[in-house]
């Protein structure tokens, strides 16, 4: 059905929902995989830096807003990986979905920033939008 599936992910728990449906077409073709895609959002950059004690834990803390996906995927024996990319959500995940020719975009309808959302657009919007395959927003 789709063999290459992006979940794009945030640690929020509509990401955790989106990941959710992204098990479940997984389990329809059991050759498929998921990429999870955490986008490195440059305005969030300087603060992490500021606060994070070595470069080593920055990594760590995000890879932690991961890790009940990650959970997940492993419960559910689902064969994945995992990219980060620095840029801006919207234009990263559409740049990463069109150069690796996913089949598939997945993606939670908010994310961690609602104050953003509501200024700029969201994400998952810009998204839709722009990427070049089918997508999924999971509420």
């Amino acid at each position: 059905m789709y063999p290459h599936i992006l979940l794009a992910a945030d640690g929020s728990e509509n990401s955790f929902r989106a990941a959710k449906e992204a098990v479940k077409l997984v389990k329809l073709n059991e050759h498929s995989k998921i990429t999870l895609l955490f986008v490195i959002d440059y305005e969030k950059v300087k603060t992490e830096v500021l606060h994070a004690n070595s470069a080593e834990s920055l990594y760590m803390e995000r890879k932690k807003k991961l890790q009940h996906i990650e959970q997940l995927f492993t419960a559910e024996n689902v064969h994945y990986a995992i990219e980060m990319v620095h840029g801006s959500p919207g234009p990263e995940i559409v740049n990463y979905a069109n150069s690796k020719k996913v089949d598939l975009v997945i993606i939670g309808s908010r994310g961690l920033n609602s104050l953003q959302e509501m200024v700029l657009g969201s994400v998952s919007h810009k998204v839709m939008k722009r990427v070049q395959c089918p997508a999924m927003i999971v509420k």
